[in-house]
């Protein structure tokens, strides 16, 4: 069987080295890191979680704990951290709440603390005091993907400057009446991400001294079936209709999407519709939207913990992760 010490002999560096280099850490030259995946290729090496574990006194596997697996934002983020895991000979635990706040005390009291695990990343969810004094007691690594925890570093893009670039983007087609389709709540596990979205996009409306809209206002869930009701139903009842929405996800955008199709308002000719993600679908559904890069969250997020179990400096305050307007089909000139 190879072994690590096989690809480190062949390409002459330490097995230090070639860990970092198989999992695409930095600190590592292009050409070392060709090398070594170049031996690793040959040799047929594949990394073993339970050699590496007896080594190193690890378990050699990562919990990722979040609020349900179905939705594309959850799901883009675990394929980039098992993508990493996977380099570094990591096994993944997935705990999943599946959807509700109803076996949170099981999941997480009894399974995550039941199961030794190396390091844990959380997605997306609030964490309450005897949650967080329970990651205290695991003594390891925790990461936060996707918002803010209190306490928790974490790993996302900018959402309220997403949000005003949206928002800014539908201000330059020379929109004023622009509403908005909200989402999160849902069982306590969403937290600071939908405020902080409703937030920006106020005070971007505020900013440019545009009314902000009760009536043109909707909870979409971040699911396409509620926002396709909730937009449908607000586009057919008021008696003024916005000439373009912010979505705070794409999933709510396509639900817009075919809300306004079904009432035979066309896009972008009568309304504009803008999203945030870059969901898979959203180029073929032509949606303007907010990209930004989940698998790359999930990938980085990982890397920072596999570093401090290896010893690195914890990065206290990780990068702002990026974000970028994707101008197509469903933006507009406002109508004259």
């Amino acid at each position: 069987m190879v072994i690590i010490e096989d690809v480190a002999v062949a390409t002459g560096v330490s097995t230090a080295t070639v860990s970092r280099a198989l999992r695409g850490l930095t600190g590592v030259s292009a050409g070392t890191r060709a090398r070594v995946l170049r031996a690793a290729k040959d040799l047929g090496y594949v990394p073993s979680s339970a050699a590496s574990g007896l080594a190193s006194g690890r378990t050699m596997a990562m919990g990722v704990l979040l609020p349900l697996i179905e939705r594309w934002y959850f799901s883009a983020v675990l394929e980039g951290v098992d993508r990493q895991l996977r380099a570094a000979g990591y096994d993944l635990i997935v705990f999943s709440l599946g959807g509700t706040g109803t076996n949170r005390e099981r999941v997480f009291h009894r399974s995550i603390l039941r199961k030794r695990i190396d390091a844990l990343l959380v997605m997306c969810m609030e964490l309450t005091e005897d949650e967080h004094r329970s990651l205290k007691e695991l003594e390891s690594p925790t990461i936060v993907v996707g918002g803010s925890v209190q306490g928790v570093r974490h790993v996302s893009i900018d959402d309220a400057a997403a949000v005003r670039d949206a928002v800014e983007h539908l201000v330059s087609l020379g929109h004023t009446r622009i509403g908005h389709v909200r989402g999160g709540g849902s069982y306590g596990l969403y937290f600071e991400v939908p405020r902080i979205r409703e937030e920006s996009y106020v005070a971007t409306m505020v900013a440019h001294d545009l009314p902000v809209r009760d009536e043109w206002s909707v909870f979409g869930d971040f699911r396409f079936s509620e926002a396709k009701l909730a937009v449908k139903h607000m586009l057919s009842t008021v008696k003024e209709r916005p000439t373009a929405l912010f979505c705070s996800s794409d999933e709510m955008a396509f639900g817009a999407l075919l809300a306004a199709s079904e009432l035979g308002i066309r896009v972008p000719q009568d309304l504009s519709i803008v999203g945030i993600d870059d969901h898979e679908f959203a180029e073929p559904m032509g949606l303007t939207t907010v990209r930004q890069m989940p698998e790359e969250q999930g990938a980085f997020a990982v890397d920072l913990l596999l570093g401090e179990l290896e010893g690195e400096t914890p990065l206290r305050t990780p990068p702002v992760q990026p974000h970028e307007l994707v101008k197509r089909s469903s933006t507009g000139p406002v109508p004259r």
